[in-house]
């Protein structure tokens, strides 16, 4: 157990101001009193940070040129869109356990890095990825939701998995898949079946280590079969409050979930309500806990032509001149943690005391993609795609746009899911938007866009709302008013909302 609190670099806003002053028992937080048990917590769990460590193609494939081909992956996917979709749910992991079981329990062949949290978690994901295959490590990653084709999903060496072997993937564990649809009281969902299918799909490659994204919560969601041995906490905000929690604390309790016994914990910077659940639970199964500001953290970050410059301190020490072809500071946040989850994966911190390669790490990092992630996909006028789906992502987009894009004029795109915290989502866009079209997707979860635009209007006012039911025209209307003044040479477009308002805007502008 460390005795002593490790230097961090200095980082405004830190979340964890709370938990650095545990150091004075009495320090007021901004929460209020400190709860007295967040010390006993902190006495309590073991911190992961070598002593020596002191500071001294877009991957969105196309569909299948082959029409035979085409067909057989359009006929699995209707077949799995047949199942529960993935916002009706038994929670339970008795199903993916039973059909884990009749596979011969091919989750088991290999190391995995578990991820969860609210945002963050897909281009966190991307980011080990290159990570461990710039290492010479075979990987296979399993995301979720996927932006254009339901092969993402499914990636192996970081890239997603041929059409071909996807639908071998399916036909492979189709019988297994009957077998245990005939002996539950529900049958497998679209969800559970394709974490069967990734699972199978790893242990056939075979690959190194897996990095699989929880697809809603932790302990009860289908990838929470794997014993990750580096369990990775994104940070953690309100979503899906209807079935998780209504605080971060709570939704924590669900998410820690995927802390196994003596696994290592990678935590982003969290709100204290969700650190204090994580941490309690980290001392129950003896895990080793490594916390953003604390056992690593960013010690600088500049904005450079394409993404970012940044100096990173991971649990072994330093790591200068990294370049981060992303935008925004959430996204050095990712770039962080995952450093932080591929150095305790290969022991750093713990069995070695020193950096990784720094070439190597550097070289991993310039090559990330992160598709719908404020990615451009146009020019004259810019627009930028962002997959920001709730009021915590539609912040990060906004700082990101006001940091890194300079518009003179920015006009959004706003297409979202029935359910989620649309006011929320359009308060914290409006600072930065002149004029918003609201639309929606070809979803049957999406939120209509008369009732969108209701809220909007509330938001933005009547003169900045502008109603397109479908996408391509709003898209059209958005170019449109982009391009309509010479003084307004500098405008772009934000198309956000969600994972699938961006996709279907990334075919119709020609990057599908």
């Amino acid at each position: 157990m460390s005795e002593h609190q490790p230097d961090r670099p200095d980082q405004p806003g830190d979340d964890f101001d709370d938990i650095v002053r545990a150091a004075d028992p009495s320090a007021a937080t901004a929460a209020g009193t400190r709860d007295p048990d967040l010390a006993v917590i902190e006495a309590g769990s073991r911190t992961l940070r070598a002593q020596a460590g002191r500071p001294q193609g877009d991957g969105v494939p196309a569909r299948p040129a082959d029409p035979e081909v085409d067909k057989a992956l359009r006929a699995v996917e209707q077949e799995l869109a047949g199942r529960w979709g993935e916002t009706k749910l038994e929670p339970s992991v008795t199903r993916i356990e039973a059909l884990m079981d009749v596979l011969g329990d091919p989750q088991r062949a290999y190391p995995s890095i578990h991820i969860t949290g609210t945002n963050g978690k897909t281009s966190t994901a991307r980011m080990i990825e290159a990570l461990l295959g710039a290492f010479d490590l075979r990987t296979g990653r399993y995301t979720s939701p996927h932006v254009s084709s339901v092969t993402e999903r499914i990636s192996l060496d970081g890239e997603p998995i041929a059409p071909e072997r996807f639908i071998e993937a399916y036909e492979d564990i189709k019988p297994y898949v009957d077998m245990v649809d005939a002996a539950q009281e529900y049958r497998l969902s679209f969800f559970e079946v394709l974490t069967g299918m990734a699972y199978a799909a790893f242990a056939d490659a075979p690959v190194d280590a897996a990095v699989v994204e929880v697809g809603m919560g932790g302990s009860w969601d289908a990838t929470n079969v794997i014993d990750g041995t580096v369990a990775v906490i994104t940070p953690i905000d309100l979503d899906h409050t209807d079935r998780l929690g209504s605080t971060p604390g709570e939704i924590a309790v669900e998410k820690s979930g995927i802390i196994k016994q003596g696994a290592t914990v990678v935590l982003a910077q969290q709100p204290v309500d969700a650190s204090q659940v994580m941490l309690k639970k980290a001392v129950d199964v003896d895990a080793t806990v490594a916390r953003e500001g604390m056992e690593f953290g960013i010690v600088a970050r500049e904005v450079a032509v394409g993404g970012q410059m940044l100096t990173l301190r991971g649990l072994g020490g330093e790591y200068e001149q990294i370049f981060l072809p992303l935008h925004g500071a959430h996204q050095a946040h990712n770039a962080v943690v995952a450093l932080a989850a591929v150095e305790a994966f290969f022991g750093v911190g713990a069995e070695q005391t020193r950096v990784m390669d720094v070439d190597t790490v550097r070289a991993a990092f310039a090559s990330v993609v992160s598709p719908g992630r404020l990615e451009v996909v146009r020019r004259s006028p810019t627009v930028v795609l962002d997959a920001a789906h709730n009021p915590a992502g539609a912040r990060a987009a906004a700082a990101a746009v006001g940091e890194s894009f300079g518009f003179s004029r920015l006009i959004g795109v706003v297409g979202a899911s029935a359910g989620k915290d649309s006011r929320g989502f359009l308060e914290a866009l409006e600072p930065v938007l002149a004029e918003v079209v609201v639309t929606q997707n070809s979803s049957d979860r999406a939120m209509s866009a008369d009732e969108l635009a209701t809220v909007a209007v509330e938001v933005f006012g009547d003169d900045r709302v502008q109603v397109e039911p479908r996408l391509d025209d709003a898209l059209e209307a958005a170019i449109t008013l982009a391009e309509e003044d010479d003084e307004y040479a500098g405008a772009g477009v934000l198309v956000t909302g969600s994972v699938i308002t961006v996709g279907e805007a990334r075919l119709l502008l020609g990057r599908g």
